[in-house]
C-alpha cells in the first residue's frame, strides 16, 4: 500500500468514524433498551480478534459490538460457526444483524486505530489458526491492511458459516488489497463499498 493511500485512508477513518458516532449516537439508547428488554446480559459484546498482521507480529484487539446472542452462548460448545436461523441469536439480535446495526460500536475501534472503516473482517484467533491450515494465503488477507467494519467481501457475501463461505470471501479480500496499490483505484473502490454498505443496510440484506 503506497504511503499516500495509507495516510488518506487513516484520515478518512478518523473523520468518518467521528461523524458516524455523532450520527448514530441517538440510536444507542434505543438499541441498548431493546437488547436489555429482550434478554439477560450486557448491552455490548467484546471479543478478541486478529488485527493488522505484520511480519513476525500478529496483533489482536478487543472488538466491540452490540450483543446479538444470548449471554454465554458458547460456554458449552466453544467457538463455533454461525448458522442460518442460529438458535443462539436473540430476537432483537436478528433485527440488528439483518440491518448491520450491531456493527455501530466498532466505529470506536476505528477511531482508536484497531480497525479501518473498510477492509477484511477481523476473525477470532481460534478460527484464524484453523483456517490458515485449510485455506492457502488466508492470513495474508490482513498483511499490512487493517481489518474493517465493511468491505468488498461484506457487501457481496453473508456472514461466515463454513470454511467454504470463507474461501469465497477471501477472493474479495485479496481483490480489495490489489486495489490499494493505486490511489485512484483505492478512492473509487472505497467510495463504491461505502455506497453499497448503506444499500445493504437499507435493504436489510444482512444475516437471517
Amino acid at each position: 500500500m503506497p504511503l499516500s493511500v495509507r495516510i488518506i485512508k487513516r484520515i478518512f477513518d478518523v473523520i468518518l468514524s467521528v461523524i458516524g458516532i455523532l450520527v448514530t449516537a441517538p440510536l444507542f439508547p434505543i438499541i441498548a433498551l431493546a437488547i436489555k428488554l429482550d434478554s439477560k446480559g450486557p448491552v455490548f459484546f467484546r471479543q478478541e480478534r486478529v488485527g493488522l498482521d505484520m511480519p513476525e507480529i500478529k496483533n489482536t484487539f478487543r472488538m466491540v459490538k452490540f450483543r446479538t446472542m444470548y449471554e454465554d452462548a458458547e460456554s458449552r460448545t466453544g467457538p463455533v460457526w454461525a448458522t442460518d436461523n442460529d438458535p443462539r441469536i436473540t430476537r432483537v439480535g436478528k433485527v440488528l444483524r439483518k440491518a448491520r446495526l450491531d456493527e455501530f460500536p466498532q466505529l470506536y475501534n476505528v477511531l482508536w486505530g484497531d480497525m479501518s472503516l473498510i477492509g477484511p473482517r477481523p476473525e477470532r484467533p481460534h478460527f484464524v489458526d484453523e483456517l490458515d491450515k485449510s485455506i492457502p494465503y488466508y492470513t495474508e488477507r490482513v498483511t499490512g491492511i487493517k481489518p474493517g467494519i465493511t468491505g468488498l467481501a461484506q457487501i457481496n457475501c453473508a456472514y461466515d458459516t463454513s470454511v467454504d463461505s470463507v474461501k469465497e470471501k477471501l477472493y474479495y479480500d485479496h481483490a480489495y488489497a490489489a486495489r490499494l496499490t493505486s490511489f485512484k483505484e483505492f478512492l473509487i473502490t472505497d467510495l463504491y463499498i461505502t455506497f453499497m454498505t448503506f444499500w445493504v443496510m437499507v435493504k436489510g440484506k444482512g444475516a437471517k
